[in-house]
């Protein structure tokens, strides 16, 4: 299948998409922030500089977005051109995740992965997120991973 727009302005569109602060993260951070929760955000000194770093349980939070990292929702779906060029830079992502999730279990950190599908949609449950994840962050489990 063609795309619908030419190339131009697709990589103009494409280009506007933003790595940090996006909607998803926003809502997580404004959350915790609601419930008296305290973080750092992109922190440099970590690996892969997760979205949010909560020192006082020794925990992160990564907001992934389901396209770019290759979930298996209903939100991700394969890019109809250039197929070689997504695949291998969505794989390169999804590999980039393990490593850094392998990198902050061993340096003791606990993780946990928020997907975009748990937030989005017509029958999302964004308290029922937030209770879960509050929960994990007072737990002692090395990780968590909410997916809508």
């Amino acid at each position: 299948m063609v795309d619908i727009v030419d190339s131009a302005t697709r990589s103009r569109m494409m280009s506007g998409i933003r790595g940090r602060n996006t909607k998803p993260e926003i809502l997580i951070r404004s959350l915790l922030h609601r419930r008296g929760f305290r973080f750092r955000l992109d922190a440099r000194d970590l690996p892969g500089r997760p979205d949010i770093v909560l020192p006082r349980y020794r925990a992160v939070v990564l907001v992934h977005g389901c396209f770019w990292h290759g979930h298996d929702c209903h939100l991700f779906k394969w890019p109809q051109t250039r197929p070689e060029f997504w695949r291998e830079k969505i794989g390169r992502n999804r590999s980039n995740d393990d490593k850094v999730r392998d990198a902050l279990l061993a340096g003791g950190w606990r993780v946990a992965v928020v997907w975009e599908c748990a937030l989005r949609g017509a029958d999302r449950d964004i308290g029922g997120v937030l209770e879960r994840l509050v929960e994990w962050l007072k737990s002692d489990a090395p990780s968590f991973e909410e997916r809508g």
